[in-house]
Parts: structure tokens; sequence; C-alpha cells
């Protein structure tokens, strides 16, 4: 695809969860389909189903990836609006079968109540590899390059919830 091709497709919606715990440090996982040599971290995300809402949508991504039910978790803040990242434009072809140029993302943030023992990735279709607990600045330093931008502004936007 040529890049004036690539800058005709739409975004796809998608939710993304900022998952805190008690003592303020957010939730990431390690992407299985990601390469050993370049492990890519992020937090949740996935998209929306026809007729959901971007909120339902959120907690059911979150229950999809990391096992944890929405009665452990305390929705705190949405973003105002919606963060678009793109793709590099090599991957646009590979995923979503080249029909968008990349997503527009809905973040929440959810405060986890639970324990450790009920967060589990090895759900019914597994997107992490492993998952750790980091404080929320040093999530940027794991991010894939071109959602970097995406995770500083939704870091600032729940700044006064952290």
């Amino acid at each position: 695809m040529t890049p004036e091709q690539i800058a005709q497709l739409p975004y796809r919606q998608n939710v993304g969860v900022m998952l805190i715990n008690t003592v303020g440090n957010a939730f990431v996982g390690q992407r299985l389909d990601s390469d050993i040599s370049s492990p890519a971290w992020q937090m949740p995300q996935g998209g929306i189903d026809k007729g959901e809402s971007p909120r339902d949508a959120a907690l059911r991504e979150l229950e999809e990836e990391t096992g944890v039910l929405p009665s452990l978790v305390t929705v705190e803040a949405e973003t105002k609006g919606w963060i678009p990242y793109d793709l590099p434009h090599d991957l646009v072809p590979k995923i979503w079968k080249g029909r968008f140029k990349g997503q527009e993302q809905k973040w929440f943030l959810l405060r986890f109540h639970g324990k450790d023992e009920q967060v589990n990735i090895q759900t019914q279709h597994p997107e992490f590899s492993h998952w750790q607990w980091l404080h929320p600045q040093d999530v940027l330093a794991q991010i894939v390059p071109f959602k970097r931008h995406v995770y500083e502004q939704v870091i600032q936007e729940f700044q006064g919830h952290l």
C-alpha cells in the first residue's frame, strides 16, 4: 500500500484500560505475538462490539485479557475524547486486513480491588505471555514507539487519579 492509500483509510475504534492497583502501579502485559528480541508491552485494549458502549467494551476486554472480573474494579475516569495513533506503514496491510490506518481509542482508568492471584492471563484467547505492575511513568519506556504518545496522553489525563 502506498502512503497515500494508507492516509485515506479510517481509524478503527477501540478501547484501552489503565488498570491501577492499590499502590498506584499500572498493569502491563507482554504481547504473545511480539518478537523476543524486542518485547512489546501494553495495557489491555481491544475492539468495540456492535451495539456495545465503550465502557462495557473496556470491562469485557479487561476480563478477556487478564481474567479480572468487573466486580473487582471501579471505573474512576475516562479520557475526554478519542486518542488516535497510526500504525507503521509496513504493518497496515498485515493488521485488520489492511482496512484501517490505525486506531482511535477511548481509555478508561480502572482501580483494581483484588489480589494478584485474581489476575489470570491464561485466558481463552491469551494475548500476553507475562505481566507486571509498573509505576505509570515506567510504563512509557516499555511501550512500542508508535503508541508512546497515546500512553503519554493517557497518563497525563489520568494524573489526578494516580
